[in-house]
């Protein structure tokens, strides 16, 4: 029998310890542009199932989703950054919109990021003020401005060019893969490339490069334009460099089913499982949910302690 024979069986089993009279009930999961997103939402899918919920995923981009959490068309969001999502996650908790269902122990990072061969043709990075001596190295075609590439995500780039007077501009690639696939012909060529880039992430163990270094993020530089360098404009500063990654739900899921709220709480990763989960799809092409599979058949006994909760004793037969 193999590896995932053995754990549909198991998972069969834990099912029929729960009672069916919740099976109507469904836990819709929001679905995002990469890679460690899906895989993650693929396990608490499959871990709610266990318990006799219903999933169902539902793939929004970023800017999207905030409008389907506070209005109730979806539950679940298992994979939100600070450095890309902050403001609008901020907005809705303060407003009793939304719920944290609590924080990987681990602190990220997203920011742009550049290949470790550029450094020998741009020595004054990482700097942020080396990027306008260095724009032509970035730059394609006859637009003599350096490219940045990023992916479908909502963030403050055009914002920050703007108030740090980068002679940049910015293209949007479809998703990871593409961001991924650009990186690697880029690579291929030692070709100088200036993207998107993040942590946890895969590209920390296959690549070598390093971050560009802007002015410290603070609060202030997102709110108040007298903050920084620029005295007009808002962010005149970098992402933050510790930042969380969190998993949140809609203000009534908590009370409508604790126990998949409380599974969600339970529920957590390594920095390295999360690199390792984009590794599998975006490098080994494997599927978001057979490496979901395979992470469930060989963590049994860790996923197994999220479902204990006394939430979770009204569907157990």
């Amino acid at each position: 029998m193999t590896s995932n024979h053995r754990l549909v069986h198991m998972m069969l089993a834990l099912m029929s310890m729960y009672s069916v009279s919740v099976s109507a009930k469904t836990v819709r999961i929001v679905l995002n542009d990469w890679a460690s997103q899906h895989v993650i939402s693929q396990i608490y899918g499959q871990l709610v199932e266990t318990v006799g919920f219903k999933s169902k995923f539902v793939s929004l981009p970023t800017d999207g989703q905030w409008y389907y959490l506070k209005y109730n068309y979806v539950d679940v969001q298992v994979e939100v950054w600070q450095g890309t999502m902050e403001d609008k996650l901020t907005q809705l908790i303060e407003s009793k919109s939304l719920q944290e269902a609590g924080s990987y122990p681990f602190t990220a990072r997203e920011e742009w990021w550049y290949p470790s061969y550029v450094s020998s043709l741009c020595p004054q990075l990482p700097d942020w003020q080396a990027l306008n001596d260095c724009a032509k190295l970035f730059s394609e075609g006859d637009d003599p401005r350096g490219v940045y590439y990023t992916g479908p995500w909502e963030r403050h780039d055009l914002a920050r060019i703007r108030a740090l007077n980068l002679n940049y501009r910015v293209i949007s690639l479809s998703d990871d893969s593409a961001l991924v696939k650009k990186l690697q012909k880029a690579y291929q060529q030692k070709k100088p490339i200036l993207i998107f880039n993040w942590t946890p992430n895969w590209i920390d163990t296959q690549y070598s490069g390093e971050f560009v270094e802007f002015p410290s993020h603070t609060p202030e530089c997102e709110t108040d334009p007298e903050w920084g360098l620029n005295k007009q404009f808002l962010y005149d500063c970098g992402n933050p460099k510790s930042g969380w990654i969190k998993k949140v739900t809609t203000k009534e899921f908590p009370k409508i089913l604790p126990c998949a709220f409380d599974i969600l709480k339970s529920m957590t990763f390594s920095k390295d499982e999360l690199a390792q989960f984009a590794l599998q799809v975006n490098v080994q092409a494997q599927t978001s949910k057979q490496v979901s599979q395979q992470w469930l058949s060989q963590n049994q006994q860790r996923w197994q302690s999220w479902l204990n909760h006394t939430s979770c004793d009204a569907y157990r037969d």
